[in-house]
């Protein structure tokens, strides 16, 4: 049985992976636009990787955006941004970058989830990291 952190934290990246795609088909410059399918290809990854485990599991994959939670929010929120500028869809990404980070570092510190999910977590933290950088920089640059 998959546990809820573990059900949660692949709700969280497929909503990310949607949230990338709708901000790239909405970015103004090409560099920027360039730069988020790139981003979205590696978060398209970790989903898979994620789901991959639901499905060692039996459990359902997440193929849907969970439409309620702030995850979902905050991701229509960028998108959103995206018909301002550039700069405050940057703002958006690095604010949604910030808050997957920390529900993936929090639940590493979670007890609940078994052995073979924590690890699934953990390689895929790595990503979430990467993702994290590139908000960051992208709102340097387009500030």
């Amino acid at each position: 049985m998959t546990s809820t952190v573990f059900k949660s934290l692949t709700d969280t990246a497929f909503d990310s992976v949607e949230g990338y795609r709708q901000a790239a088909e909405k970015a103004d410059s090409p560099q920027l636009k360039q730069a988020l399918q790139q981003r979205c290809q590696h978060r398209e990854q970790t989903l898979q990787q994620m789901n991959a485990e639901l499905q060692r599991q039996g459990d359902e994959l997440v193929t849907k955006g969970t439409m309620a939670g702030e995850a979902h929010q905050m991701w229509a929120s960028i998108t959103s941004a995206f018909e301002n500028n550039d700069e405050a869809a940057a703002e958006r990404v690095e604010e949604g970058e910030d808050y997957i980070k920390g529900k993936f570092k929090s639940a590493l510190d979670d007890t609940q989830m078994e052995a073979q999910e924590r690890a699934i977590v953990q390689q895929c933290y790595a990503e979430i990291c990467e993702g994290e950088r590139f908000g960051d920089m992208i709102e340097k640059q387009f500030d």
